[in-house]
């Protein structure tokens, strides 16, 4: 089932009765509610939001990943359900267990994937893209040659144009990008926690600072369909240095695009979900490769 996304950017008062999410607008007193059950994430926007412990505890117990967004407007935090396997410890063991050439080869499928992706970017976009694919090609175990970076050196410059510096603090749509980035990072972490796994421990950031390393490891292939969405927003509504509400309701759009395995498709965010599946059962010994999505 495609789980709804909610924003909220006005003041308001969120609480829950019999598995119904309350939402009462604070300016009018209007009060609406959606079941909780059919909601994935949650993202607030406003510093005159406020909401229950209980619902918080609901939209736990329901995996429900709520976003919260600082002065800026950008995602900067969430909250995860770290309860939502019935074989969480045998999982968690799987995870915690696994070898290093296990993380290398894993590692070396998502950077494949990734370049992959942003080749045919390029390539539905009739931008040049025949070098990306002799990068992913030469993709060693660990990606020990550093292929990505060399492959992303090409990407942006023919994605954006040579003047075009991808940065977290940069130009315009450098901001989409982070928004949408955000986003999807939110919906990763989201599927890999619904998969048993902890968000925390990658197979190939490391960062002590970072409580998202495996999210970051299993976005990498999916950040291109963030990239080809900003570029045709950025080509209709020319992307300003502050995103308004309604370019911010396009980029979330990005967790129900359809997005295709094997001649199959389904939307983005099932399709995490399959793709952290794929990565549990890798731990756990039971398969070799990682589902990825590839874009058409």
């Amino acid at each position: 089932m495609l789980k709804r996304t909610l924003f909220f950017s006005n003041p308001c008062y969120l609480s829950s009765k019999n598995n119904q999410m309350l939402i009462t607008n604070k300016d009018t007193g209007e009060i609406k509610q959606v079941p909780v059950e059919d909601i994935g994430f949650v993202i607030l926007e406003n510093y005159q939001i406020t909401f229950t412990t209980n619902l918080i505890q609901l939209l736990s117990e329901n995996n429900v990943a709520v976003v919260f967004c600082n002065s800026k407007f950008h995602p900067t935090a969430m909250l995860l359900n770290l309860e939502n396997n019935h074989l969480q410890n045998e999982m968690f063991s799987n995870q915690i267990k696994a070898t290093e050439p296990l993380k290398k080869q894993l590692w070396k499928q998502t950077i494949v994937a990734k370049i992959g992706n942003q080749a045919n970017v390029l390539k539905i976009l009739g931008k040049q893209y025949l070098n990306l694919l002799e990068y992913a090609k030469n993709v060693q175990s660990g990606d020990s040659t550093n292929r990505e970076a060399q492959a992303a050196r090409f990407y942006w410059s023919e994605l954006f144009g040579k003047d075009f510096l991808r940065e977290r603090i940069g130009h315009p749509p450098n901001n989409a990008l982070n928004y949408g980035y955000a986003i999807l990072r939110a919906a990763v972490a989201r599927a890999l926690v619904g998969s048993g796994l902890l968000p925390t421990l990658g197979i190939h950031h490391h960062n002590k600072y970072n409580a998202f390393c495996l999210a970051d490891d299993i976005m990498e292939p999916y950040r291109p369909y963030v990239d080809l969405l900003v570029y045709n927003l950025n080509q209709n509504h020319k992307i300003e240095s502050d995103l308004t509400t309604e370019l911010k309701l396009e980029i979330l759009k990005i967790l129900t695009f359809d997005v295709e395995f094997e001649n199959t498709k389904r939307p983005l965010m099932l399709g995490l979900s399959q793709t952290t599946a794929s990565l549990s059962k890798c731990f756990a010994g039971e398969i070799k490769k990682l589902s990825f999505p590839e874009i058409i």
